[in-house]
Order: C-alpha cells, then structure tokens, then sequence
C-alpha cells in the first residue's frame, strides 16, 4: 500500500512539473508498478538475467561504492558467475541457486516485490536477517552445507579483494616483488645472515 501512495506522489510531482501532460499508459504503468530494471553490466553465463540482477544487488549492498568502488563497479557480479560455472560441482550450483530463489521468495512475501525492487533500508533488513538465521543454522549444525547468503557474502568478498581496485584501493598493497634497496650494509639485510635463495 505505501509503495502505491509513493508511486501516486510521485506521479502528482512529474505531472506537476510537465504541466499535468502525462499519458494514461505511463500512469497506468506506475501505478500497477512498472519500474526501471538495473542494468548489467556483463552477460551471465550462469544466472538467468533476473537472477545476475538479484546476485549484482546483493554484491553491492553488501560491499557498497563509497570512496571506493563498490561490487558492481569492479566486476563481482561477473566473478560470482564465473565461480559458479568454473568451479563448483553440479550439486553446488543447484544448492545455490535454491537458495538465491528462496531469498528472492523471502522479499516478495515480506515486502511484496521482487528485492531488486524493494526499497534499500528494507533490502539491508533482509540481508541481515537472512545472514543472522544462517549463521546461527550453521552453529547449531556446522557439518550442513554452507547456506546461500554465506556463499554469497564469501563470493562476494572473494571477488572484490581479488579486484584490482579491491587489492590496490582498499587494502594495503605492496607490489611484488617489493621495494628493491640495491646499496645497503650487510647488517642491515637479513641480520646479516646469508640469504638461503639467490
């Protein structure tokens, strides 16, 4: 019902500024809850197209652009999709993609709507609740399988600090080799010991 207000006050405000000339298909559109679908920002191979879109809105809430780059920005959606076709069994992927279907159920019975599409204060709600129930499913019996929101948040934390950006722009980073001291006393290098490779 309030999504329903929201839209109704925002289409008062647009037809306020456009001096009321609206088309009954554009309200019509709003008010039985047409809205704007994220972009992806890569093609799955994966996912579905809904369920890319559903994994890149959780990768960016759980790690969010600041004044660094968020999840979608530096590419863990793609990375996501790739671990999931590369590197887990049959099984594996099944138990995920259950369990990304059950959170997407979870927000169209707590919120009405698809969570790509519920509002962000709700979407962190959902989250957290969802990652406080596994949490405490994976105390009381640590030997299941690892649920869904906990390989997501792994996924995801995965693949941003094996970002470029993640590795460089948020962690502290020294590039390897290192720092090269060509010139120093011998005291000074390895306590004066010899080093044991060369």
């Amino acid at each position: 019902m309030n999504q329903l207000i929201d839209r109704r006050e925002a289409l008062r405000k647009t037809a306020l500024l456009m001096g009321a000339a609206v088309s009954a298909s554009a309200i019509a559109g709003i008010l039985n809850g047409c809205k704007s679908t994220p972009d992806l920002n890569y093609k799955p191979v994966f996912f579905s197209e809904d369920q890319a879109r559903l994994v890149s809105e959780l990768a960016e809430i759980i790690l969010p652009r600041t004044n660094t780059p968020g999840a979608k920005e530096v590419g863990v959606p793609n990375f996501i999709d790739q671990m999931l076709t590369q590197c887990y069994k049959k099984e594996d992927q099944e138990f995920f993609i259950a369990g990304l279907t059950a959170f997407e159920e979870s927000a169209k019975k707590t919120f009405g709507d698809s969570f790509i599409y519920v509002k962000p204060e709700d979407q962190i709600k959902l989250i957290k609740t969802t990652l406080e129930t596994a949490i405490a499913e994976k105390k009381e019996n640590p030997n299941a399988k690892r649920p869904f929101i906990l390989t997501a948040k792994e996924l995801t934390m995965l693949g941003y600090f094996t970002s470029e950006p993640g590795a460089t722009q948020v962690l502290q980073y020294e590039p390897v080799p290192g720092k090269y001291n060509g010139c120093i006393p011998l005291n000074e290098a390895g306590n004066g010991k010899t080093w044991a490779t060369g």
